[in-house]
C-alpha cells in the first residue's frame, strides 16, 4: 500500500481535463424515496412463505442500495426528521472455514438459499456471510479470469503490497483484494449537491465485522451517465457483492446481500444482481488453479486498453465503526483509509480504472524479425516462452558462451535477474526463490566445470522435488572431445537426477524455431508436474556469442505468427479431470476411512508442508479427525499461532519425552496419517519403527518412495487438498480418548519443563536462541532453517503461541478457526550443509516476506558466496541472518562419537575447529554484523534489525562443550517430567470406572466452606510494632474446607499479614466469592505438577484471573486442593508433588525437615546470646535473628558478635534486616561482622538495585526476600537481575508468594543457579505449618535429584525458616505437631508423617474458631408497581443480612439479568445488604401492560419511567439510603437516579456508563441505529441478534473470556423478545436526555468504573471526571480537585468488566462502601 495522498495532493496530481463519457448504460444505482419501518413487530419464529425470485433477462443491472456516506456530516442531519433518518444495522454471519475456495463460494450460496427459503421479512437490510478460505493468493488470478464480457459490474483487483511495481505482479504471488458487483454504494458530487437527495437519508452500521468499501476521492462517477470525471471534493465508494480479500497471513471470502424497499431494490431484485454476480464467479473460478498465471495475467491486463495514470490512487475504508456511526465535519476526512497505487478497476463495460498494472511490454506483440543473428533469436525465443509460462527469474552466471542467453534475459522487460561469479551459490540461490514462490527459476551458465556446479543444488532440488530449470550453454559439435578449452561432456551431466533432460542442436535457421519453444514447453512441464525438480536443457552456440549481426532466414518461424500475436505459451499442457470415478479407489478410500474411524491410538504426522493451502488443509484435517498431531518444524504448523479454543492436540514435544524410557514403552500407536514427506526427529521414527502401527498411511503428490522405517501400509499419491477433501466429506465421530488426553497432559508437563529450563538460564543457549526467534516470527515474516544442528534445535524448542493479535478479527471478528501461519523452510531433501545462505536469499524472494534465517558457522562458511548474492538486494524484503558461531560442528559433540574418540581427533575431523571472523567475512561484502553473547543482546539485535528495514548478520557466540551440556541438562529433565506425569496418570482408574474427559476430572467440588480462628500468641510477631502488648496479640486467619466425594476433605488456611496489603475484611470478601463460583467446579489430577496448572484452572474453571486472588487466599486454595488430591490417593502433599505413588517410596531417612530457629532480639547483647544459646540447647543448629530494629546498625553487629560469641561456629546463624537500611547502613553493619561467619543476611538494603552492589563491596552473602514477594506475576523475569554469586539463597513464604506454584518455580529457578531454597512460615497455624513442611521436604528431594542429575555432591540439609510455630500459645488442632529435637539428626525437625496425620485426620480446637461460614442461600422476590396507568412485574434477588445498614442495589446491562451479580453481590454480602433487580423486558421483569382494560395504548418507555418504577421498587424494599451498582444501560439508569433521587442514593458506581450523547445529531443517529437493532432482534430472532451483537468490537476482549459461550448462553433465556427488543429501542441512549450538563452540579459519591482495554468508555469516564471535578472547584472555591469522583480502571478487562475480573470490582465496591459511609456521615 503506498502513502496515503491528502486531498489537496490528490486533486493537483489528476491531469485536467478529464471526462469520459460512454454510451449509456442501466443505472447501478436507483434512488431511495420509502423507508422501512423502524421497528417490525412481527413475530421473528412465524412460518415465512419460500421467495420465487423473478430472473432478469439484462443480469448486468446490478440493483444497489444508496448510502448517504460513508460518513455522515453533521449539517446534513441538523435539518432530518426522526423518521427520514435510517441506519441500517449489518448481520454477518461467519461460516465455517472451506478447504478451497470453491467450497468457500459453495457455502455462500448454501447461506444464501437458505435464506431465500426463509426470506427476511424486513423492507430493509443489509446481509453479510463471510468464510476463511485458503490463504494463497488467488484475487489477482480470479481477477483475471473474469470475462471481457462481463456482465457484472464494477470488477475490480487492488493490490495490497507495500512498494509495488508492476514487475511485481509476475516475480511472486501478489496479495490484494478481488470484488465483483455492488451490493451497496456511496456517492457524493460536489458539482451535484442535491442532485440525488432523496428523502430517506440511509447510513450503513455493524456491530460486527468491520466493512470495506472501495473507491475514489475528487472523482464523480456518474452510473446512469457511464461518465466518469475528476472533480474536487467528490467520491464514490462502493461494496463488492462477492470479495475476496486476502490479509497479510488468512483470506476472507465475503458476500454482501442489501435491499432498501419495494420501490428501489427490493429483496429480490438484490437477490438477481447478486446471484448474477455469484454466477460468473462460479463459472470461472476452476481457473484460479493456474500453476503460474503470468500468461493469463499479462492477456488480461493487455486487453484492457485503457491509459494508466500513475498518480491516481485506489481508496479502500471502513464505513462501519464499532461505536455508532462517525459524525464528522467534512465528509472527505477519512482518517481511516488506506491507498493502493496498484489496482484495476472495471466500473463499467467501457470505464477502467488501472495504475501500476501495466507497462509497454503487456500491450506490445512479441517479435524476433529484427534481432541481429539466430543465436539472438533463439535465447529470444527460450527467454520469452520462458516468461510466457511463468518463468520470470533468471539467475545468470557470468561467462561467455552463455552470452545470448544472458544478453536477452537481461533485455526482457519484465523479466528479473540476478548475476554471481558461484554457480553453486546461485544455484542453491534458484532453489530458494522456488521454496518461497512455487515456480522454477531459471539457472543460465557457461560450458565446462562451471555446469558441474550446479551438481549439489540439483541433487537437493531432485531430492525434495523443488522444480528448476538448467540453460546450460555449450560448445558446438565440433569442439566436443577435441581438447578445447572450457569443454566437458555436458549431455545427461546429471544423470538421473533431473527429471528431463535435452540437449538442443545448435541454433539454425534450418530448423523450425518452433522446436525451441515445444522443447522448453515439455521441459517445464516435466519440472512442475509430479514428482516436480529439476530439469536440464542444454544449449549450444557457435559464435558470434555478442549481438554482431549475420544473416538470418525469416522462414525459420514459419507458424509462429500467431504465438507473436499473443502472450499464451505455444504448448499448452492441461490436465483434465476424470470424471467417471474409479471404483476401485473409491472403494479403497472408503475402506481406509472406515480403518481411520476405527482407531483407538491414531497419530497424525506432520512432514514438510511447502504450500499456505495445504497447510491450511492439514490444519482442517487435525481439526476434523480429533487425532493427536506431531508437526514437524518445517510442516507450518510447528510454530503456529493458533487460538486456545480450537480443539487440536499438537505434540510438540513428543520427541523429548521419548526420551523418558517408561513413556517409550507405553506409547504404542495403531494408526498413523503421515502427510509430507520426511521428519526431523529421529526419536518419533524410532518408536514407529520399535512398535509399528497396524495402519500407516503416507500421502504425498509424487509417486516416489519414501519409506526407510518399512512400515508403510498405505502409499497414497495424491495432492493433500484432494486427500483431506475425501477426509473432510467423511462424518467423523468424535470419541473421547483417554490416550489422546494422556498425551495431551504428558506433552504439557514436558512443555512446561522445557520452558522453564530455557528460561531459567540466565546466559545465552542455542536451544534458547531457537525460543527467542520463534517468539518474533510473524505472518509477515519467514523462517528459514539451516541444518545440523539449528533446525533440530527449532524443532525441539521452538515455540508455538495460543495467544496473539490477528489482524482478521477486523474484518472478521467471530472467526470459526483463529489461526496464523508461519512459512518455514530448509533444504531438507539431501540436508546438506552446502548453498544455505543463498538458498535462504532466493526463499527471500520468493516468499516476498522478511525472512529470518537460522544457520550454523559451518554452514555459513560453507557458503560465504551467499553474501555476494545477500549484498544485492534485488526486489526482496530485507533479511535477517542468525549465525550459531560456537566454531564447528556442534552436533558431533552429541553423537556417540563424543564418547569414544581421541579430543583431538575429535576436534579436528570432525569439529573442524575454526577461528574465521564473521564480521570480517560480512564487512567484506558490504553486510551489516551485530555479534552478541547475551540474551538480552540477542533479544535486542533481533528487534533493532526488525525495523531498521537493512539485511543484517546477528553472530550467537556459543561453545561446543557447554552445548553438549545445556541438551543433555534438556533431555534428563524432559525425561523426568514425562515419567513424572506418567507416573500421576497412572493412578488414574481405568477407563469405565470414571469419565474422563481433557482435563482428567477427578470429581467435582461439593461444597467449601471456611472458619475464622483467632490463636493467641506468646509474643507480638517479629512484624509487628515493637511496642505491641503481648497481652493483646492474636494470630487471626481462616481455615478452608474443600470438600469432595467420597468424604474427602482438602484443608487450607488463609493467613494474611497487614504489612503485605492484605487484611481479614479483604481475604473473607475473596473467600465468599470463592466458595460461591468453586460450587461444582472441576479438578483433575494434573494440578500438583504446579507448572502453571493452577494458574491455568483459575482462569478457565472458575473464569477469574488468577493474579485478581489475593496471594495468601491463593496459597490457601491452593493448599486445600493439593491436600484433597493427596487425601483422594491416600498419599500426601509432598508425594504428589514429587509425583511418587505412594508416601512410602521416600525412605526413612529422608522423613524430617530440619527447622530454624528465629529470634527477635529485645534487651542488650549478652541476653540476646543467653536466649540463643538456650535455642542451642533445645536441639537448633541454626538460628535466625532480626536485625535492623536497633538506632544503630553498629548496635545490631554487637548482638551478631555476642551471638556468634556464645553459640560458637558450628551454628549456622542467619540475619534478616527486612529492607530497614539505607546502603551506608547495611555497609556499616557489614564491616562489624565481617568475622562472624553470617550464613547470609536477608534483604540488607531498601533498594533492591543495590543488592549486588552491597554483595561485591561488603564480602556478605545475601538472601532474597521481599524481592521475591515483588515478582511473583513474572517470576523468572524478574529473577533473571539475580544470579550474581553473592546472592547464595531465595526465602520463599507461600502465603505471600500466592501459594505453592510460585513458590515452587522460584525454588527450581534457585536450585537451578545452585543457591539456597529457604522455606518461610509467617505465624500460620499447624494446618499451614504441616503444609510447609511437606513442600519444604518437596524442595529438598527436588535438590538431592537436581544433585544427582548434575553428579554432584549432595549437600547437607537447609535448616528451613519454619520456627514461628513457637509464638503459638494454642492451635486449631487439638493435636498439634510435635517439632522436637531429632536424635538421628542431632538437629530440631518437623516429622513428615506427623504433618501427614494432622491435615488427613485433622481435629478442629473449637476453642480457637470464631464463626464459620458456607455459601449463602439467594432469596427471590417478585414486586409489582403501577405508574402512570401501567402495570410493572419487577423481579429481585438478595443477598446478605436485612438488617445491614449499608445496602446496594445492582442493576444489569442490555441483555443481561439478575443473575450475573450474583458472585459479586455474594462476596460483599458480609458487609452490605446486596439487591439485584431485572430491568423491564429482561429476566422476569414484565415492562408495561395496562393497569386496567381500559388503559390506552402502551407508550414508550424511557429512561424517566424506569427510574420513577425503580424508586418504587425501593422504597418498597427499604427505608434506606442506598448506593447504586450499574453496568451500561444499568449505568446511564444509575447515574439518572442518583442525579434524581439525592434523598434515596447516597452513592453510585457507574460501570461502562455514560451521561449520554451531547450533539443533538449523535442523539439523532444512534435513535435510528437502536431502532434498527430492536428491528432485527424481533424479526430474526434473539440467536441471530446475539451473534451479531457480541461480533462487535467492544466485546472485543470478553471474547477471549474462557466463559464467554457461558455468558452468551445465559442471554438466550429471555422470554420476551418484543419486550428486549422494546427496551433497546425505547431505553436508547439516543432518546436519553444528555446528562452532562446535570453532572456539574452532582454532590452524591460516584465511582466511575472502566476496564483497562474499553478505550472509548476510559475516554468517557475522564471527560465525566473533568466535568465534575472542575466544577466542584468553582463551586466550593478551594481550588481542590474533587474527591467525591474517582476513576477505576480495572486490568485485564473490557466493557464489561464485572464478567470479566469480578474480583476487582467486589473489592473497589467495598472500598467504595466504606468511602461513603464517610461522608455520609460527615
Amino acid at each position: 500500500m503506498g502513502p496515503p495522498l491528502t486531498l489537496s495532493q490528490a486533486v493537483a496530481s489528476l491531469p485536467r481535463p478529464l471526462t469520459l463519457y460512454c454510451p449509456s448504460v442501466p443505472s447501478l444505482s436507483p434512488s431511495l424515496s420509502t423507508s422501512s419501518p423502524l421497528l417490525c413487530t412481527t413475530s421473528f419464529d412465524s412460518p415465512r412463505p419460500a421467495l420465487r425470485v423473478r430472473r432478469m433477462r439484462n443480469a448486468e443491472v446490478a440493483e444497489a442500495v444508496r448510502f448517504d456516506g460513508p460518513v455522515i456530516h453533521v449539517d446534513a442531519l441538523s435539518a432530518i426528521e426522526d423518521n427520514e433518518l435510517v441506519v441500517e444495522n449489518c448481520i454477518t454471519r461467519t461460516l465455517p472455514p472451506a478447504l478451497t475456495l470453491e467450497s468457500g463460494l459453495q457455502s455462500i450460496k448454501e447461506a444464501v438459499e437458505k435464506l431465500k427459503l426463509d426470506p427476511p421479512l424486513s423492507a430493509s437490510g443489509f446481509f453479510r456471510f463471510s468464510v476463511m478460505v485458503p490463504p494463497s493468493a488467488k484475487a489477482l488470478c480470479w481477477f483475471c479470469v473474469q470475462p471481457e464480457s462481463s456482465k457484472a459490474f464494477p470488477l475490480f483487483f487492488m493490490s495490497e503490497e507495500e512498494e509495488p511495481t508492476y514487475k511485481s505482479l509476475y516475480l511472486n504471488e501478489t496479495r490484494g483484494t478481488f470484488g465483483i458487483g455492488a451490493a451497496a454504494y456511496f456517492r457524493y458530487s460536489s458539482s451535484e449537491a442535491t442532485g440525488e437527495s432523496t428523502q430517506i437519508k440511509r447510513y450503513l452500521s455493524n456491530d460486527s465485522a468491520l466493512i470495506k468499501a472501495y473507491g475514489f476521492l475528487d472523482v464523480n462517477f456518474n452510473a446512469e451517465l457511464s461518465s466518469m470525471e475528476h472533480e474536487a471534493g467528490s467520491f464514490y465508494f462502493f461494496i463488492p457483492q462477492i470479495e475476496l480479500d486476502e490479509c497479510e497471513d488468512v483470506s476472507i471470502l465475503s458476500a454482501t446481500l442489501a435491499w432498501s424497499g419495494p420501490s428501489s431494490c427490493p429483496f429480490e431484485e438484490a437477490l438477481v444482481s447478486f446471484e448474477s454476480s455469484s454466477q460468473q464467479v462460479i463459472s470461472y473460478i476452476q481457473n484460479t488453479g493456474e500453476k503460474f498465471p503470468v500468461a493469463r495475467i499479462r492477456s488480461t491486463l493487455g486487453k484492457l486498453n485503457v491509459v494508466e495514470n500513475p498518480l491516481t490512487s485506489m481508496v479502500q475504508r471502513y464505513v462501519t465503526s464499532p461505536d455508532a456511526i462517525n459524525v464528522l465535519s467534512d465528509p472527505m476526512d477519512l482518517e481511516v483509509a488506506s491507498y493502493s497505487s496498484q489496482f484495476t478497476v472495471r466500473l463499467s463495460p467501457k470505464i477502467t480504472v488501472s495504475n501500476n498494472m501495466l507497462s509497454q511490454a503487456t500491450e506490445r506483440s512479441y517479435s524476433v524479425r529484427d534481432l541481429a543473428n539466430i543465436n539472438a533469436v533463439w535465447a529470444s525465443l527460450i527467454i520469452e516462452e520462458c516468461f510466457r509460462l511463468g518463468l520470470t527469474y533468471f539467475c545468470i552466471a557470468p561467462g561467455s558462451r552463455s552470452s545470448p542467453l544472458a544478453i536477452a534475459a537481461a533485455s526482457h522487460p519484465l523479466a528479473t535477474c540476478i548475476a554471481c561469479f558461484d554457480e553453486r551459490s546461485l544455484a542453491f540461490h534458484a532453489i530458494g526463490y522456488a521454496r518461497g514462490s512455487r515456480r522454477p527459476a531459471i539457472v543460465i551458465t557457461t560450458s565446462g566445470t562451471a555446469v558441474s556446479n550446479l551438481l549439489p543444488a540439483v541433487v537437493e532440488a531432485s531430492q525434495d522435488f523443488m522444480p528448476l530449470l538448467l540453460l546450460t550453454a555449450d560448445r558446438p559439435p565440433e569442439l566436443q572431445d577435441v581438447g578445447a578449452n572450457q569443454s566437458v561432456n555436458q549431455v545427461n551431466h546429471f544423470g538421473s537426477f533431473v527429471r528431463y533432460f535435452f540437449s538442443l542442436p545448435v541454433p539454425s535457421d534450418h530448423i523450425p524455431a518452433r522446436m525451441v519453444l515445444t522443447t522448453l514447453d515439455s521441459a517445464v512441464h516435466w519440472a512442475t508436474s509430479a514428482p516436480r525438480g529439476p530439469v536440464h536443457l542444454n544449449c549450444p552456440f557457435r559464435e558470434p556469442l555478442d549481438g554482431r549481426p549475420e544473416k538470418w532466414m525469416l522462414s525459420c518461424l514459419n507458424g509462429l505468427d500467431f504465438w507473436m500475436a499473443n502472450v499464451e505459451p505455444f504448448t499448452k499442457y492441461i490436465q483434465v479431470q476424470h470424471y467417471h470415478s474409479n471404483t476401485d479407489a473409491a472403494c479403497r478410500m472408503e475402506e481406509i476411512s472406515k480403518s481411520i474411524q476405527a482407531s483407538d491410538r491414531g497419530l497424525l504426522l506432520l512432514g514438510a508442508i511447502h504450500s499456505e493451502d495445504d497447510i491450511w488443509a492439514v490444519l482442517l484435517l487435525a481439526k476434523h479427525l480429533c487425532w493427536p498431531v506431531v508437526a514437524d518444524i518445517l510442516s507450518g504448523l510447528r510454530l503456529r499461532r493458533l487460538s486456545s479454543v480450537e480443539n487440536i492436540l499438537f505434540l510438540d514435544h513428543l520427541d523429548h519425552a521419548l526420551v523418558s524410557n517408561s513413556f517409550k514403552n507405553w506409547m504404542q500407536v495403531d494408526a498413523v496419517i503421515q502427510i509430507g514427506s520426511k521428519i526431523t526427529s529421529k526419536r518419533v521414527s524410532q518408536m514407529l519403527e520399535n512398535s509399528p502401527p497396524r495402519l500407516y498411511i503416507m500421502v504425498d503428490e509424487h509417486p516416489c518412495r519414501h519409506d526407510p522405517s518399512h512400515m508403510m501400509t498405505h502409499r497414497i499419491q495424491s495432492s493433500i487438498v484432494g486427500f483431506v477433501d475425501v477426509l473432510l466429506r467423511g462424518h467423523f465421530l468424535y470419541k473421547s480418548s483417554t490416550w489422546s488426553d494422556y498425551l495431551q497432559a504428558l506433552n504439557n508437563m514436558v512443555a512446561r519443563e522445557l520452558s522453564f529450563q530455557i528460561d531459567a538460564e540466565h546466559s545465552l543457549t542455542e536451544p534458547q536462541v531457537a525460543r527467542v526467534i520463534s517468539k518474533t516470527l510473524s505472518p509477515a515474516k519467514a523462517l528459514f532453517v539451516g541444518n545440523s544442528m539449528v533446525i533440530r534445535d527449532m524443532d525441539m524448542y521452538g515455540q508455538s503461541r495460543t495467544n496473539f493479535t490477528d489482524k482478521v478479527t477486523s474484518t472478521l471478528l467471530n472467526s470459526r478457526l483463529q489461526y496464523q501461519l508461519i512459512q518455514i523452510a530448509g533444504n531438507r531433501g539431501a540436508s546438506g550443509i552446502d548453498g544455505l545462505l543463498s538458498t535462504a536469499v532466493g526463499f527471500a524472494l520468493g516468499s516476498n516476506k522478511q525472512v529470518v534465517c537460522l544457520i550454523g558457522d559451518v554452514s555459513f562458511l560453507h557458503d560465504t558466496n551467499g553474501l555476494a548474492i545477500l549484498s544485492q538486494r534485488t526486489s526482496r524484503k530485507p533479511m535477517t541472518i542468525i549465525a550459531i558461531n560456537n566454531h564447528g560442528g556442534a552436533i558431533f559433540s552429541l553423537l556417540p562419537i563424543a564418547k569414544n574418540a581421541d579430543p583431538q581427533v575429535l576436534d579436528k575431523y570432525f569439529y573442524t575447529s575454526h577461528n574465521v571472523s564473521i564480521r570480517e567475512l560480512c564487512l567484506a561484502h558490504g553486510v551489516k554484523h551485530v555479534l552478541v553473547h547475551a540474551k538480552k543482546e540477542f533479544q535486542d539485535a533481533l528487534n533493532k534489525s526488525n525495523y531498521e528495514r537493512m539485511d543484517c548478520v546477528i553472530e550467537v557466540q556459543s561453545d561446543i562443550e557447554a552445548n553438549a551440556v545445556t541438551h543433555s541438562s534438556l533431555r534428563s529433565f524432559a525425561s523426568q517430567a514425562a515419567t513424572g506425569a506418567l507416573r500421576i496418570l497412572m493412578k488414574i482408574p481405568a477407563p469405565g470406572t470414571v469419565s474422563l474427559s481433557p482435563q482428567f476430572l477427578v470429581c467435582e467440588i461439593l461444597r467449601v466452606e471456611f472458619s475464622m480462628y483467632r490463636i493467641p500468641l506468646v509474643a507480638p510477631p517479629t512484624s509487628a510494632d515493637p511496642d505491641c502488648d503481648c497481652a493483646t496479640s492474636y494470630r487471626e486467619g481462616f481455615l478452608l474446607h474443600l470438600y469432595l466425594e467420597d468424604n474427602i476433605v482438602g484443608l487450607g488456611e488463609i493467613a494474611p499479614l497487614e504489612i503485605h496489603e492484605e487484611n481479614l475484611q479483604d481475604v473473607e470478601e475473596q473467600l465468599r466469592f470463592l466458595i460461591h463460583v468453586m460450587k461444582g467446579a472441576k479438578i483433575n489430577y494434573m494440578l500438583p505438577t504446579l507448572h502453571g496448572s493452577y494458574s491455568s484452572w483459575i482462569r478457565s474453571e472458575l473464569g477469574i484471573m488468577p493474579s485478581s486472588i489475593f496471594p495468601s487466599v491463593r496459597c490457601g486454595l491452593e493448599m486445600a486442593i493439593l491436600n484433597a488430591i493427596a487425601g483422594k490417593q491416600d498419599s500426601n502433599l509432598s508425594s504428589i508433588l514429587s509425583c511418587h505413588t505412594n508416601r512410602d517410596v521416600v525412605s526413612e531417612k529422608s522423613q524430617g525437615v530440619k527447622i530454624c530457629a528465629l529470634l527477635n532480639p529485645h534487651g542488650t547483647p549478652e541476653e540476646v546470646a543467653q536466649v540463643a544459646s538456650m535455642l542451642v540447647q533445645e536441639g537448633f543448629t541454626a538460628i535466625k535473628l532480626k536485625v535492623a530494629r536497633q538506632a544503630d546498625p553498629i548496635q545490631d553487629a554487637l548482638i551478631i558478635q555476642e551471638v556468634r560469641k556464645k553459640v560458637g561456629y558450628k551454628i549456622q546463624l542467619r540475619a534478616d534486616a527486612n529492607r530497614k537500611w539505607t546502603y551506608e547502613e547495611a555497609i556499616r553493619f557489614s564491616s562489624s561482622v565481617k568475622n562472624c561467619d553470617l550464613q547470609y543476611i536477608e534483604e540488607p538494603v531498601q533498594d533492591e538495585h543495590d543488592i549486588v552492589k552491597f554483595c561485591e563491596e561488603s564480602g556478605l552473602s545475601v538472601a532474597l526476600d521481599e524481592t521475591i514477594d515483588n515478582c511473583r506475576h513474572d517470576p523468572l523475569k524478574m529473577l533473571a537481575n539475580h544470579v550474581h554469586p553473592g546472592i547464595v539463597a531465595v526465602v520463599l513464604k507461600p502465603s505471600v508468594l500466592g501459594g505453592f506454584e510460585t513458590s515452587a518455580m522460584v525454588a527450581r529457578w534457585a536450585q537451578h543457579q545452585e543457591k539456597m531454597v529457604v522455606v518461610s512460615s509467617t505465624f500460620e497455624s499447624g494446618v499451614g505449618l504441616s503444609a510447609y513442611i511437606l513442600f519444604s521436604h518437596y524442595i529438598d528431594l527436588h535438590q538431592a535429584k537436581l544433585f544427582k542429575t548434575r553428579s554432584h555432591k549432595v549437600d547437607p540439609p537447609i535448616a528451613h525458616g519454619l520456627g514461628t510455630y513457637q509464638w503459638l500459645k494454642d492451635d486449631v488442632t487439638t493435636d498439634p505437631l510435635k517439632i522436637s529435637h531429632h536424635p538421628n539428626s542431632e538437629c530440631v525437625e518437623a516429622n513428615i508423617a506427623d504433618a501427614s496425620r494432622l491435615l488427613q485426620n485433622f481435629q478442629v480446637n473449637h476453642k480457637v474458631m470464631v464463626r464459620k461460614s458456607t455459601d449463602e442461600e439467594v432469596r427471590r422476590y417478585n414486586l409489582m408497581v403501577k405508574l402512570k396507568g401501567n402495570q410493572y412485574s419487577i423481579n429481585a434477588i438478595e443477598v446478605g443480612h436485612e438488617t445491614q445498614d449499608n445496602v446496594l442495589v445492582f442493576l444489569h446491562g442490555f441483555l443481561g439479568t439478575c443473575e450475573e451479580w450474583i458472585p459479586i453481590m455474594k462476596a460483599i454480602s458480609g458487609t452490605a445488604r446486596c439487591i439485584s433487580i431485572d430491568l423491564p423486558g429482561h429476566g422476569n421483569s414484565v415492562g408495561q401492560s395496562p393497569a386496567t382494560e381500559e388503559a390506552a395504548e402502551t407508550p414508550r418507555l424511557s429512561i424517566e419511567i424506569i427510574a420513577d418504577v425503580l424508586h418504587n421498587v425501593l422504597q418498597q424494599i427499604t427505608s434506606k439510603k442506598i448506593i447504586l451498582i450499574g453496568y451500561s444501560m444499568g449505568a446511564r439508569i444509575s447515574l439518572y437516579m442518583t442525579l434524581k433521587f439525592t434523598d434515596k442514593i447516597k452513592g453510585a458506581t457507574i460501570i461502562s456508563g455514560s451521561p449520554g450523547l451531547k450533539n443533538a445529531s449523535e442523539r439523532k443517529v444512534r435513535r435510528a441505529k437502536d431502532d434498527n437493532r430492536a428491528q432485527i432482534l424481533v424479526t430474526y430472532g434473539l440467536p441471530v441478534f446475539l451473534d451479531s451483537w457480541y461480533e462487535g468490537e467492544l466485546w472485543k476482549s470478553l471474547r477471549s473470556h474462557p466463559h464467554f459461550q457461558k455468558i452468551v448462553s445465559s442471554r438466550l433465556r429471555h422470554n420476551d423478545v418484543h419486550g428486549l427488543a422494546k427496551a433497546l429501542s425505547d431505553l436508547s441512549i439516543g432518546r436519553q436526555p444528555s446528562l452532562w450538563e446535570d453532572l456539574k452540579h452532582c454532590e452524591t459519591p460516584l465511582l466511575l468504573v472502566v476496564g483497562e482495554s474499553d478505550t472509548k468508555f476510559k475516554a468517557i469516564a475522564r471527560k465525566m471526571f473533568d466535568e465534575i471535578g472542575h466544577n466542584r472547584e468553582v463551586r466550593d472555591g478551594s481550588g481542590l480537585p474533587d474527591s467525591s469522583c474517582e476513576i477505576l480502571e480495572v486490568p485485564g478487562s473490557g466493557h464489561a468488566a464485572h464478567l470479566e475480573n469480578p474480583l476487582a470490582i467486589a473489592r473497589a465496591l467495598r472500598k467504595f462502601l466504606i468511602r461513603v459511609n464517610k461522608e455520609f456521615i460527615h
